[in-house]
């Protein structure tokens, strides 16, 4: 396993892609790799350039190198809500990967589709709530092993009631940012 925090060579991007060195060298002078020089003028390139490269023109690269990045779909009805858990998760730099659903019923095409690890799943929603979708999953044996972590605005009875249903965890809404970050990781070890 190659150290995920030093730049990686043109060798190296070279063997997880499958191509010669100068085929790396090429992708670098049209500007689809992004890279820099060293002071000895050799190319390295970051870890989250890399990410951005291979996600853009879609190649398959040596899966014991990048362990497959963790899903989570976020289910709720209201953007702003959506939004800042999506803020919330993007700044814990995982790399997790993420898709949002505005309801129950969307949710459960999105996890046939995406297969996340995690569903941040609010309760009280239109058409299909968080406590049928909770049950859906959880019931399922191809789903079962998907963590749920339910948000609610609502109180004790709403907390109680999700966990029954076979969440994982719950939440009080207003989230607070560090406690939420905090359970996001350790549903997802």
């Amino acid at each position: 396993m190659i150290d995920n925090n030093k730049p990686y060579t043109t060798g190296e991007i070279a063997a997880f892609c499958h191509v010669t060195i100068n085929a790396v060298k090429k992708w670098i002078a049209s500007g689809k790799l992004i890279a820099f020089r060293t002071p000895g003028g050799h190319f390295r390139v970051n870890k989250e350039d890399f990410m951005v490269f291979l996600e853009r023109y879609k190649l398959d690269i040596k899966e014991e190198q990048f362990p497959e990045r963790k899903k989570i779909l976020i289910i709720d009805d209201e953007k702003n809500v959506v939004e800042y858990i999506k803020g919330a998760i993007e700044s814990m730099e995982e790399g997790y990967l993420i898709e949002t659903a505005g309801d129950g019923y969307d949710a459960l095409i999105k996890v046939g589709d995406f297969k996340p690890e995690l569903l941040v799943l609010d309760i009280r929603m239109p058409k299909l709530d968080g406590f049928e979708v909770c049950r859906r999953i959880k019931g399922d044996s191809h789903t079962s092993g998907i963590k749920i972590l339910a948000v609610t605005a609502y109180g004790k009875e709403d907390i109680d009631m999700i966990i029954q249903c076979g969440a994982d965890y719950c939440l009080p809404k207003p989230l607070k940012l560090k406690e939420f970050q905090k359970n996001v990781h350790r549903l997802l070890k």
